[in-house]
């Protein structure tokens, strides 16, 4: 695990909220000049610390605006059927998450789309035909209370 201090906490606080503000700004912002800011910018980025940058797209702004929760069982839980099942997922635009669980279900997935019909084309042409898929659960959420890329630094 990487070390950090309260400033590499602020950098990545800052850069969680808003990473698209210039690097003298956030250098300001966390009490250091541009050139140890970036030294220690790269440094998080090549220990893995900060993984990438991204935008953090609005889906209903861009017609998706429906997510449902979708809960997998495999036939089997061996590293052949788990592996291709992951595999398979991975080449599903609109699976944006998808975790292989310990408990009830084998995965849980997030998956985004224009609305209900599209989710239930998605699932039978596509989630029910993949080899190993035993049983398909859906999960519709009614209102989203709380929704964070942020991990707490």
């Amino acid at each position: 695990m990487l070390e950090l201090d309260e400033i590499d906490r602020k950098i990545l606080r800052a850069l969680q909220k808003n990473s698209k503000r210039t690097s003298s700004e956030i250098a300001e912002e966390v009490g250091l000049s541009q050139t140890p800011y970036l030294r220690r910018v790269r440094r998080l980025e090549d220990t893995g610390a900060i993984d990438r940058y991204v935008a953090i797209l609005n889906p209903a702004a861009l017609g998706l605006g429906m997510t449902i929760f979708t809960r997998i069982w495999l036939t089997g839980q061996d590293a052949r059927s788990v592996d291709a099942f992951g595999e398979a997922v991975r080449k599903m635009p609109e699976v944006v998450e998808c975790h292989l669980m310990a408990g009830d279900c084998d995965f849980l997935l997030r998956v985004v789309v224009h609305d209900i019909q599209s989710y239930r084309q998605f699932q039978a042409h596509h989630l029910t035909r993949l080899p190993g898929v035993q049983s398909v659960k859906t999960e519709i959420p009614m209102q989203q209370i709380k929704a964070s890329t942020e991990i707490p630094v």
